[in-house]
């Protein structure tokens, strides 16, 4: 299934995708899995990983919303998309500076995606 063939399928779009929103939802929801994912395994490590546990979690409840609304194309909520996105951004670069003073795969891992989820939500919110 291609989120971007059911953006494109909805009536009020026609057949119009914007390939740098779709770009930046698949990474979204890529971002909250890697984020929640990483949040229960560092859970399990050892030491005191509270703020990069909140972070992770705070970052994949982000992606997630951020992914569910600009999903959404019926009517017009731009405004709304945009500061989904830059939010989104926002708290991918936090998660990804504190996974990445972790030496473990999983940080690492989401780190890495934090920034591509990152970068691909602001080129979105600037093309919007």
């Amino acid at each position: 299934m291609s989120i971007k063939e059911m953006i494109a399928e909805h009536p009020d779009v026609a057949g119009h995708d914007n390939a740098l929103l779709t770009e930046a939802v698949k990474h979204a929801m890529y971002c909250a899995a890697i984020c929640n994912s990483c949040a229960d395994a560092c859970s399990a490590e050892d030491g005191d990983r509270a703020q990069c546990i909140r972070l992770c979690m705070d970052c994949s409840d982000i992606c997630t919303a951020t992914y569910r609304v600009a999903t959404r194309r019926t009517g017009e909520n731009v405004a709304i998309i945009k500061q989904m996105l830059e939010l989104c951004a926002t708290a991918c670069d936090a998660c990804e500076k504190m996974c990445d003073m972790h030496d473990d795969a999983h940080c690492k891992r989401c780190a890495q995606m934090c920034r591509e989820c990152a970068a691909d939500c602001r080129k979105a919110a600037q093309n919007l």
